[in-house]
């Protein structure tokens, strides 16, 4: 195993510095900033629980579904292109102090983020929903 392959290692994270610095020089800075972070209340984590446990008894099961979750996301910004057309994004996984994971994401844009971005975003709201 590769000394940079080891998620968290010193070596890992300079590497995935020196890649983020190589993407900003060659495409720019990026244009969003977006954190995903899991929520232990995910339809798909609580039912998965058996008897009594508590998603904090089942990591695993957190993991799989906020992998899932992030790379459905993942598809729908870069595939499916809901805020633009992306040239290039890349992503840190960390983990809170509840053991959740998060995930900061920085996308680079073709057109750019301007005030006049038209974000392709189904919004779907219900009669609870309040806009202050």
């Amino acid at each position: 195993m590769n000394k940079s392959e080891l998620n968290g290692s010193p070596h890992n994270m300079q590497q995935n510095y020196q890649d983020a610095m190589v993407m900003v020089r060659k495409f720019g800075k990026p244009d969003l900033f977006l954190t995903f972070t899991c929520n232990p209340s995910w339809f798909e984590v609580l039912n998965c629980m058996e008897g009594v446990q508590r998603p904090e008894d089942r990591p695993d099961i957190i993991i799989h579904v906020f992998n899932m979750k992030l790379k459905e996301l993942l598809e729908g910004i870069c595939k499916h292109g809901i805020f633009g057309t992306v040239l290039t994004y890349i992503y840190v996984i960390e983990f809170q102090k509840r053991d959740l994971p998060h995930a900061h994401i920085l996308l680079t844009l073709i057109r750019g983020r301007t005030a006049h971005s038209v974000f392709k975003i189904p919004i779907d709201l219900n009669a609870t929903s309040t806009c202050n």
